[in-house]
């Protein structure tokens, strides 16, 4: 990659880290479903125009049975779950196990579109969710009357990731040639559409503040909007290979946000737990095989 390229992964990877840390900063208030609304809504808002001087709002219109699938699980559904996990458990946390989501996507295709897996991506499977199981394992008490509220987070975002898996298989099943600005927008207005009523049914009764609806606004314009705007841009410069390396970027700058602006600690078991899952992804993702041939 070119070195404007290694600068757009950077600043990606810097956006997505910050978005555990938004949502951590207004999932409190707003609850997980409304705020997860609010994002996917005002991203669409802001993307909305863009496709439409670009003269490819038909493609919604065209394609809405697969946005819908994909809005529901690359957007509402894993957005609400992370938003669930932002009530208990630190944006690093979150983050680290939020980068399994290319294993999760390597199992679907292997499952759903037998997709091939070498017996060193099989290994790299393994270690990685090993990676998973090892954060986990503190959270998971069975004693009478133990708090699993951090166990339940981290299967929200274990469930989630699951979801950014079959969406990413999905999307590549059903909108294989559709534009890629158009995708983003159709998936995140069919997951504004798909949350409208829950978040209205559960929408909170105390006025959000300031902070906690600047962190919303932070969500939908730079995490979700801008970031997909460059996740695309690099996919088509520089392949989805080297695009999705940004899953290595993105813990250390979640983890890096929580310490400074959250004082959020860092644990040998995150960062043990984190080395172990990002060895998984690089095998999974056949990296490491690619760099040795």
């Amino acid at each position: 990659m070119k070195a404007f390229d290694i600068g757009e992964l950077v600043l990606l990877a810097a956006l997505w880290g910050a978005s555990f840390l938004f949502m951590r900063l207004g999932a409190h208030e707003f609850g997980p479903v409304a705020l997860a609304a609010v994002r996917v809504g005002l991203a669409s808002v802001m993307l909305i125009p863009l496709l439409a001087s670009r003269g490819q709002l038909s493609a919604l219109r065209t394609h809405w049975k697969g946005l819908l699938l994909v809005g529901a699980l690359n957007s509402a559904i894993p957005f609400a779950l992370f938003s669930f996990a932002a009530l208990s458990i630190t944006a690093g946390l979150s983050s680290i196990v939020n980068a399994t989501t290319p294993l999760w996507t390597a199992i679907v295709g292997f499952v759903w579109l037998r997709q091939g897996l070498t017996p060193l991506r099989v290994l790299g499977l393994v270690i990685g969710f090993a990676g998973v199981a090892f954060l986990a394992w503190d959270k998971a008490s069975f004693r009478p009357g133990a708090d699993h509220s951090g166990l339940l987070a981290l299967l929200a975002c274990a469930t989630a990731t699951l979801c950014y898996g079959v969406a990413a298989n999905a999307a590549r099943r059903y909108l294989a040639g559709v534009s890629p600005l158009a995708v983003a927008t159709g998936s995140q207005f069919t997951a504004a559409l798909l949350l409208a009523l829950p978040a209205a049914w559960l929408w909170p009764a105390t006025l959000p503040g300031g902070v906690a609806w600047g962190a919303a606004l932070a969500l939908a314009a730079l995490c979700t909007a801008l970031a997909y705007i460059l996740y695309f841009r690099l996919m088509s410069r520089v392949g989805p290979t080297n695009a999705v390396s940004v899953t290595f970027l993105i813990p250390l700058f979640a983890i890096l946000w929580g310490a400074l602006f959250l004082g959020e600690a860092v644990t040998a078991q995150m960062v043990a737990g984190g080395a172990i899952v990002l060895v998984g992804i690089a095998l999974a993702l056949g990296l490491v095989g690619h760099r040795a041939r």
